[in-house]
């Protein structure tokens, strides 16, 4: 554990140029969160709810009175209120800030993004190589954990010199056009933006939280079997978890949000909104909860809306020219498909390493509650249940998505890039001041921690939550919004 407070704040400077060993495997493996949310519901102890936001329910783990006397000494003496005041002015200070220096940043990354595409494009008709698998998956990497990622956040929202096309209200959004042309993955956009905009940045660490790895791995936590196959179990899922998991379950959240929970239809009976659902289910439904889930997320619509202009322009439309070259067409086509199937599993690996081990290890929290967004009990949370990683330069950042401020934004979601880049050790320092850790470790540490907690090695500790502000608690109706495009409470 490398728990590291802000006395220090010009090492952020310091390191700036130094690109450790990690940058050169990042650059070769690349995805995101596998959350096998099995069992959610029973978990949570709701069942057949349509709104998700006004579920306010405990985790298993209960927080017991000698647990709150016995509460780390900086929990029990915070001072909340003026933590608060000082992360929401520095907040405040950062989004002031925002301006051509953010947009010719972003700019900057785009390049770097477009250079991968090119080199991709142009090398993937050779034979199986690193240069093609690589520069692949480095495009499809960046545009998600980059550009997207922050764009759909709102980062770019409020600065004037932005040219519209890096607004969250519009961006991949709308049609098949928007979103081939803005950010094609595996995900569609508007679920994407339900599921970690809403539901994951504001309930991190609870029982909503879509991601919260320890509970999602329960079932595997409590496999009987050898500890080696548990592990090899993790190995297995890395590098197929977007198309397997993630897409269908971020599509049953829009779906749960658009179709029954504005509209206020019922929800079939026996189904289980907490319930992960999985490619498998709708390929094979082998029980009856499957079945039902199927009639919330039909597996035709799944297809047409969410895989299906990924896989027809990624895996078709892409090397389809390359059948056109006299005699050795086919062969062209073939090195180019396998080259996007390695990188494709290349990019899930390494999300997986930058994304899922965020939120997940020992010395990180979970909580059995909520709390209203920009309180001073909310900013708590975001720092104690997040890590972060080497930071410093732009190569170092880019390799780790921009995933190594993870601290940062989750305590501001709609900042830019650049501005996590020079909040970082403000934050620290102000963390320092209050006590509250902040924790700074090498991926592939958090890599070991995290599947640790996936195992069953480790478990995440408990905060004493009846040591919080009573004011700062969301109370029975929990969290509401009108959109998912930025910050909780950005509703223009």
């Amino acid at each position: 554990q490398h728990r590291v407070h802000c006395s220090e704040p010009k090492v952020f400077f310091q390191r700036s140029m130094k690109i450790p060993v990690t940058t050169v495997f990042c650059l070769f493996v690349h995805a995101s969160a596998f959350v096998v949310t099995q069992n959610r519901a029973t978990l949570l102890g709701v069942r057949g709810k349509v709104s998700q936001h006004a579920v306010t329910a405990p985790l298993t783990s209960e927080v017991a009175v000698d647990d709150v006397v016995n509460a780390p000494e900086w929990v029990r003496n915070l001072d909340y209120e003026g933590f608060q005041k000082e992360v929401t002015n520095l907040g405040k200070m950062l989004l002031a800030e925002g301006g051509q220096e953010d947009i010719d940043h972003l700019n900057k990354i785009v390049k770097w993004r477009n250079t991968a595409a090119a080199v991709g494009i142009l090398t993937m008709a050779l034979p199986l190589n690193p240069v093609a698998v690589v520069a692949l998956s480095t495009w499809t990497y960046s545009s998600w954990t980059m550009i997207a990622h922050h764009v759909c956040h709102g980062g770019y929202n409020r600065i004037e010199q932005s040219d519209g096309g890096w607004s969250s209200r519009g961006f991949a959004l709308g049609n098949v056009f928007n979103r081939v042309k803005d950010w094609c993955d595996w995900m569609l956009p508007e679920a994407w933006n339900v599921e970690h905009n809403r539901l994951h940045h504001y309930h991190l660490g609870e029982p909503l939280d879509p991601d919260l790895v320890e509970r999602n791995l329960q079932f595997l936590r409590d496999m009987k079997i050898p500890m080696f196959a548990k592990y090899a179990t993790v190995a297995i899922m890395m590098p197929f978890w977007k198309w397997f998991y993630y897409a269908p379950n971020t599509f049953k959240e829009l779906q749960i949000n658009e179709k029954y929970r504005r509209e206020k239809i019922t929800l079939p009976e026996g189904f289980d909104p907490f319930e992960a659902i999985t490619l498998k289910d709708l390929l094979n439904p082998n029980d009856e909860k499957a079945k039902i889930a199927r009639k919330v997320v039909k597996p035709v619509e799944f297809f047409q809306r969410v895989l299906a202009p990924f896989l027809f322009c990624r895996f078709f439309l892409l090397p389809a020219p390359l059948l056109f070259v006299p005699s050795i067409g086919p062969a062209l086509f073939g090195h180019a498909i396998a080259n996007l199937a390695v990188a494709e599993m290349a990019t899930n690996i390494h999300s997986f390493i930058t994304i899922v081990t965020n939120h997940a290890g020992n010395d990180l929290y979970k909580f059995d509650d909520e709390v209203k967004p920009r309180s001073g009990s909310f900013y708590v949370r975001q720092i104690v249940s997040s890590t972060n990683y080497d930071y410093g330069s732009d190569i170092v950042d880019f390799s780790h998505g921009w995933l190594n401020y993870q601290i940062e934004h989750h305590v501001w979601p709609d900042l830019s890039m650049l501005q996590y880049q020079k909040g970082a050790p403000l934050l620290r320092q102000i963390c320092d001041k209050y006590g509250v850790p902040y924790i700074k470790e090498n991926v592939f540490i958090r890599t070991k921690k995290t599947v640790d907690i996936m195992v069953g090695n480790a478990s995440m500790m408990d905060f004493p939550t009846e040591l919080e502000p009573t004011k700062d608690k969301a109370g029975p109706a929990g969290i509401t919004w009108k959109s998912s495009n930025g910050a909780i409470e950005d509703e223009e």
